[in-house]
């Protein structure tokens, strides 16, 4: 059986504290939370993983703000009304929605400087 499973893993300093901050984000609990990591299944069936960065195997040389997780939208009005939730739970946003080549989008930063870009591509 091939069954591909989705996952995006982000190494956090804390996985308890980094599961709050996506908790209040993602308006739902992690299915998994223990000492060294933290589990949520988006509504789409991606996994979003939260480990500890002192203790991924091997050592990671990165973390936070090297890279983005995007989230895909269906338009400028989604866009909107996720930055506005998003600013009411406490994210700390680095850059307001804006029009770019792309698209329509906006940054917010977890706690480790992870860049959580949301979007809606361009017609």
């Amino acid at each position: 059986m091939n069954t591909l499973a989705h996952y995006f893993l982000l190494y956090v300093d804390s996985p308890a504290t980094s599961a709050n901050f996506y908790s209040r984000l993602l308006d739902k609990p992690p299915v998994e939370l223990n000492p060294t990591f933290a589990l949520f299944i988006l509504d789409n069936g991606v996994k979003l993983g939260l480990w500890s960065r002192h203790t991924v195997e091997p050592a990671a040389r990165l973390t936070g703000g090297g890279g983005e997780v995007g989230l895909s939208l269906a338009d400028q009005a989604a866009v909107d009304a996720l930055h506005d939730q998003w600013v009411e739970r406490g994210a700390t946003i680095i850059q307001s929605p804006t029009t770019l080549d792309f698209g329509y989008t906006f940054v917010a930063q977890d706690l480790d400087g992870h860049r959580l870009r949301a979007f809606c591509l361009s017609g």
